[in-house]
């Protein structure tokens, strides 16, 4: 008679020899199928909120920034990603920008930043708060005037006796700059900066609300839209890309550990669950863009290489023979097989 552990090894090696011939060959396709829905089945019966808990989903989420925003693979390739996308994908000159960018969002856009007065009035207004801005207006109008004196010098060069008037007339404007460095005149000049920049503000605020600020903006878009993508390299150096990548890098790096960023991310979770929470599972799968079919397909993408690689070098039969083993030897199932 038979011994039951021998009886019990049998049954274990046709399981095996079952689950292999499951995941292999064409059969593996119709297993995922069936399987898929199954598990779509099920899942049709579950409301989100009922298995996924806010507070679960807010630890989730904030250990995946956590990880993979911060492993060492992403920040070893954000460089390499900016040097490669300079060297040959903005390297192109099959497409134009035109092609790629649709005119429409980008008008839209435009005309969203140009619409945006609270925003511009309030910009304005603190720019007008800085000291360091009115000195830079101040050095900038006085840059103006200077150039503007030079341009006329030159031109009354021409012209008999103008030249002198013109001479006399830097000659003051250097005396008066030299008084004020004097700390009243100079406190003066500084207040005087500060004016002329709300009156700079004041002409802003005007020219983007009523002149074609907006057209003139499109009509740059239109210059550029029918010129190969490769034109754009014309306006940043690899270096500049790749210096500017890694410095929104670490911006965003530096902000996800900061606190304030946890309570952004639970307040997302919070809006997701107030949305989304009394949906089944299999519901979300449409508001994400998904189906069972678009599931099935990208497991069997890559599920047969992976199985394949495994049967050949005796892995997963050891695998699948380690997890069933314990059950086929078992007291319990040897006993059964002993009575019978």
């Amino acid at each position: 008679m038979t011994e039951p552990r021998e009886i019990a090894e049998r049954l274990l090696d046709a399981q095996v020899e079952f689950v292999l011939a499951e995941v292999t060959g064409d059969r593996f396709a119709e297993v995922i199928a069936r399987d898929v829905e199954s598990v779509l089945g099920v899942a049709d019966t579950l409301i989100f909120r009922d298995v996924v808990e806010v507070d679960q989903a807010k630890q989730t989420v904030s250990t995946i920034i956590d990880l993979i925003g911060g492993s060492p693979v992403i920040a070893d390739m954000v460089g390499v990603f900016a040097d490669s996308i300079y060297d040959h994908i903005a390297n192109n000159n099959d497409y134009t920008l035109g092609q790629v960018v649709d005119r429409e969002p980008v008008e839209a856009l435009l005309e969203k930043i140009f619409g945006m007065h609270q925003a511009q009035e309030r910009i304005l207004d603190r720019l007008t708060e800085s000291p360091l801005v009115a000195t830079v207006a101040s050095k900038f109008v006085d840059k103006l005037i200077s150039d503007f004196m030079e341009a006329n010098k030159q031109m009354a060069g021409k012209i008999p006796g103008v030249s002198s008037l013109i001479s006399m007339g830097q000659s003051a404007a250097k005396t008066a700059r030299k008084a004020t460095e004097s700390t009243f005149i100079g406190d003066m000049a500084g207040k005087g900066a500060v004016f002329a920049l709300k009156r700079t503000n004041n002409a802003i605020r005007e020219m983007l609300r009523d002149a074609p600020v907006h057209d003139a903006a499109m009509e740059f878009w239109d210059l550029h839209a029918d010129e190969p993508v490769s034109g754009l390299r014309d306006y940043l150096s690899q270096r500049d890309l790749n210096e500017l990548v890694l410095i929104c890098y670490e911006i965003a790096i530096t902000t996800r550990e900061k606190e304030y960023f946890g309570l952004l991310v639970d307040e997302c979770v919070d809006v997701f669950f107030t949305k989304y929470g009394d949906y089944t599972l299999a519901a979300m799968l449409p508001e994400l863009g998904l189906t069972g079919a678009d599931i099935t397909t990208e497991i069997l993408r890559y599920g047969p290489a992976v199985i394949d690689g495994a049967k050949r070098n005796g892995v997963l039969a050891k695998l699948i023979r380690e997890r069933l083993e314990p059950f086929y030897l078992s007291e319990k199932v040897l006993a059964i097989l002993g009575d019978a």
